[in-house]
């Protein structure tokens, strides 16, 4: 289905009944990455997917995607289907954006599942990898786009998923070059939302990647004791809907039911 967002389409699925769960994929993705996943959790909940913008078959709306900006997209959609309450389950990017729905939503939201996510912000470090980005992918996009995926995995589960890491190319590449561009500025300009789940009573649920190449472990696990934030631990790397798939449908189904 297609809401029209500032002259903008928005692409998104609603579909099941029940407790009314937002899954938010990541950077480079769309919502087909939730698509194992939500065959199991469609039994008991109603689950809506929104292609973000510049992400799968949503436009772009300007050169700077903010994460409030992503966030008031998904409000959008959630007002025009008359949902009231909701839980968030948020892929890297995505759980930058539920962070940034639930300072404007908070009451409205049942639980937060930052999935491969944080709710710190971008060190000087990675926001210098960013703009370097921005610059290289402008005259090698292809190249830029399967490389940044295949760093995504632990490395030791490359030729395990070579299949499903191929799909994964295949539907980053429809993000557009000024999508690409756009949430790599909106992630670079992003503060810091530590606040956001120790402040608030909704359920809080960290999964992380033990090897996680984006995300640094150590970091993670002061994280949730910090921000009062449930724990879960995956073995390998960013990608926990690929390479843990069955554990992670375990863990949002018991997450769901207790929200």
């Amino acid at each position: 289905m297609i809401l029209n967002f500032k002259n903008a389409n928005i692409f998104y699925t609603d579909e099941g009944k029940g407790t009314a769960v937002v899954l938010i994929h990541g950077f480079l993705e769309n919502s087909t990455m939730w698509d194992k996943i939500k065959l199991e959790l469609i039994k008991k909940n109603r689950i809506i997917t929104v292609d973000l913008l510049g992400h799968g078959k949503s436009d772009c709306l300007g050169y700077v995607h903010s994460m409030e900006l992503f966030a008031e997209t998904i409000d959008a959609v959630l007002k025009h289907l008359k949902i009231r309450k909701y839980i968030l389950v948020g892929h890297s990017l995505g759980g930058y954006i539920s962070l940034a729905l639930a300072k404007i939503n908070s009451t409205k939201i049942k639980g937060i599942c930052l999935l491969n996510s944080t709710s710190y912000e971008d060190s000087e470090e990675r926001k210098k990898l960013r703009t370097r980005a921005n610059k290289m992918v402008k005259n090698n996009f292809e190249n830029m786009v399967k490389l940044s995926i295949s760093n995504l995995f632990h490395q030791e589960n490359l030729a395990a998923f070579k299949n499903e890491i191929n799909t994964v190319k295949k539907e980053a590449l429809q993000t557009s070059l000024q999508g690409y561009i756009a949430a790599q500025e909106g992630m670079k300009l992003r503060s810091n939302s530590n606040a956001v789940l120790s402040e608030n009573n909704f359920k809080k649920l960290l999964i992380i990647g033990e090897k996680d190449p984006v995300l640094d472990f150590e970091t993670s696990l002061e994280e949730a004791k910090k921000t009062n934030s449930e724990l879960v631990i995956f073995p390998d790397g960013h990608m926990s809907h690929i390479e843990n798939t069955a554990k992670l449908i375990t863990v949002l189904k018991d997450f769901l039911r207790r929200c």
